[in-house]
């Protein structure tokens, strides 16, 4: 137990190497509560900031609720599986420029070689896709749909909690464990809900579509966070309002869910965030692990 005298001590230093007449442990009280910190690294939120934050998860629950009405559209045939391959190529390219119009300055200088080196393994995805069509196909023959729908939404829950929503990006980083598993999670779900589909072009369809979506989008996501703010709202409104417009032709209660739960992330969230703040209570003192400075 700390040991307090009324009077200070004159003779007496925090230092264990010289002979005392005091105990170890012993502290005068006013050097006690001076040495006492408050939050010391605490840093306040403001609003807005905390709103463009939210726009990662924003985005990536955008990208889900699109790609599932693109799932139901080839499943019910209203949709041409040629089309959304050739709105895939078309994304892949234009996210592409994106990707080198905003380069961080650690990347190479050659061109070139970054570009074969994107190209040789697109094409082998590519034409993966392409031959493993027929397989994913008839993967889950056995199953039934019921099962199907469950465990594709499972999949899916996990994708957006596992899913990586930092800003920055490093070069040469590699991805952690959390953000693998999220990426796997969503292929997977996007694998069980290919094989209910009719079609070969119509998986390959899909799984091109789910490649870019949960796979690509993600690090030109960090990338586009980290360079243009502007851009990165614009991207944001236009994935939600994508969203809430594809969700409405199926299910207008879904899609009122789907428009609470955005208007609750991005809007209501970061507030009760910023209310919270006023609870948040630190106590350092002596009686903290000591920190060695070294020079």
């Amino acid at each position: 137990m700390i040991q307090q005298d009324m009077h200070e001590p004159d003779d007496w230093e925090k230092v264990l190497w010289k002979h005392h007449a005091y105990p170890d442990n012993y502290v005068p009280r006013r050097s006690f509560l001076a040495s006492l910190q408050r939050n010391p690294n605490f840093r306040p939120y403001t609003y807005w900031p905390l709103v463009i934050l939210s726009c990662s998860i924003t985005q990536h629950l955008a990208v889900i609720f699109i790609f599932l009405p693109v799932f139901v559209r080839l499943k019910e045939h209203t949709l041409d599986p040629r089309s959304l391959v050739c709105i895939s190529v078309l994304c892949f390219f234009l996210g592409y420029v994106f990707w080198n119009v905003f380069k961080i300055p650690e990347e190479a200088t050659d061109r070139h070689v970054n570009h074969l080196k994107i190209l040789k393994p697109s094409i082998m995805m590519f034409l993966a896709l392409m031959s493993l069509s027929p397989v994913l196909r008839t993967l889950t023959a056995a199953t039934s749909s019921d099962s199907i729908w469950a465990l594709s939404a499972v999949l899916f829950i996990l994708n957006a909690l596992l899913a990586d929503y930092t800003v920055t990006e490093v070069q040469g980083a590699h991805e952690g464990l959390s953000s693998v598993l999220s990426m796997n999670a969503a292929v997977s779900a996007s694998v069980v809900l290919a094989s209910r589909l009719t079609t070969d072009v119509s998986v390959f369809a899909l799984m091109l579509f789910s490649i870019q979506s949960f796979a690509l989008f993600p690090m030109l996501r960090r990338r586009l966070q980290s360079s243009s703010i502007a851009l990165w709202l614009s991207v944001t409104i236009g994935l939600s309002i994508l969203a809430v417009w594809l969700v409405s032709d199926l299910s207008r209660m879904v899609m009122w869910l789907y428009v609470a739960a955005l208007l609750f992330i991005t809007l209501i969230a970061p507030a009760v965030l910023i209310w919270a703040q006023r609870y948040k209570n630190i106590i350092r003192g002596p009686w903290d692990v000591a920190v060695p400075k070294v020079n």
